[in-house]
């Protein structure tokens, strides 16, 4: 679907709440490679995704990350990146709605110029 404006940025940000972050963050974190789940672990300083599944424990056993050395309790991955998503897509429903308005005043500004004789012409002229 191909939409522009303001109202489809408004309800594709709508659409995206909570449970349906989670479930893509759950998905996507048991396709990944064991590499690439210790680099985000350490660059967001945190161990396993959610404490949903057995598998939580095993995650957590083979966490890399430097708050599992410093404290017993590392906080979750899942609960990281859920907040950095809310960010993004704060920043992304701003930059839709900026565009937005520039598209309605491009639409403004065409229909106001849009048939405006040209002061050259030949005034006798038929066009």
């Amino acid at each position: 679907m191909v939409c522009g404006g303001f109202a489809c940025s408004k309800n594709a940000l709508c659409a995206l709440n909570v449970v349906y972050m989670t479930d893509v963050i759950n998905a996507s974190w048991w396709v990944m490679s064991n590499k690439t789940r210790d680099e985000l672990e350490r660059s967001f300083d945190c161990c396993g995704l959610f404490n949903l599944t057995t598998l939580y424990q095993q995650d957590y056993a083979f966490c890399t990350a430097i708050c599992k050395s410093q404290s017993s309790m590392c906080q979750m991955c899942g609960e990281k990146f859920l907040k950095h998503s809310d960010e993004a897509l704060k920043i992304l429903g701003g930059v839709g709605l900026f565009f937005s308005f520039t598209e309605i005043l491009g639409v403004w500004l065409a229909m106001r110029f849009r048939n405006q004789k040209d002061p050259r012409a030949n005034p006798s002229a038929f066009l």
